[in-house]
């Protein structure tokens, strides 16, 4: 069977963001058992038009959860390296790249509170686990990050052997404190944000660091 393209165009896509934004609100107040029926209605759209869009609920959920954290990486990213043009000063680009992508994380509680809604979401639905890990993980997503550290690599500033790993990692060092501390009720200062911050991309660029003739 045939997969069936979703609409393009200018008009699809603002009707494209609306199901987005309503279906990020939605799922946010009713978890995973909110309907495509309400979605619709709240994106002033027919159901018709989201299953067009997006195919699937767990599709949608999917989407919404990579608009909400994982696009700020690539965008930061490939703004501070390109930023550099032939300088080598690679931390300096990683850095503000870091900084821009926490904070976009921490100024908006409601990332936070949909990765936490993934993780008590997926018990009850496996299939959205499912849609989670082969449609909407970190690694399919960050097509922008995963781009710029192979252009990296393959100048020789960086040596990275496997463009998912180093993604994950990345998230290790860098957002997953956050979302360990906001799981149970905690915070993270903005002292202790920017020594999370340097002290990843140190430890990140350390090890993936060229090896020296």
């Amino acid at each position: 069977m045939t997969e069936k393209t979703p609409p393009t165009g200018p008009r699809a896509e603002r009707k494209r963001q609306a199901i987005v934004r309503a279906a990020r609100t939605l799922f946010l107040r009713e978890g995973f058992d909110a309907s495509v029926d309400l979605i619709a209605a709240e994106a002033g759209v027919s159901k018709v038009t989201v299953y067009n869009h997006f195919g699937s609920k767990q599709a949608l959920f999917v989407e919404v959860i990579k608009e909400s954290l994982d696009a700020p990486l690539g965008d930061t990213l490939v703004t501070a390296v390109d930023g550099l043009a032939e300088s080598d000063d690679l931390r300096t680009a990683f850095t503000a790249a870091a900084r821009g992508w926490v904070a976009s994380v921490r100024a908006d509680p409601g990332i936070l509170a949909m990765r936490n809604l993934v993780a008590r979401e997926a018990h009850r639905f496996p299939e959205l686990r499912e849609a989670w890990q082969h449609g909407g993980g970190p690694q399919v997503h960050h097509h922008a990050a995963g781009a710029v550290l192979e252009k990296l690599t393959a100048e020789g500033r960086l040596a990275v052997p496997d463009t998912e790993v180093a993604i994950i990692q990345l998230y290790s060092l860098l957002v997953f404190p956050h979302l360990v501390f906001s799981t149970y009720g905690g915070d993270v200062d903005d002292d202790f944000a920017d020594r999370l911050v340097t002290g990843g991309v140190d430890m990140f660029l350390a090890y993936y660091a060229p090896a020296r003739p």
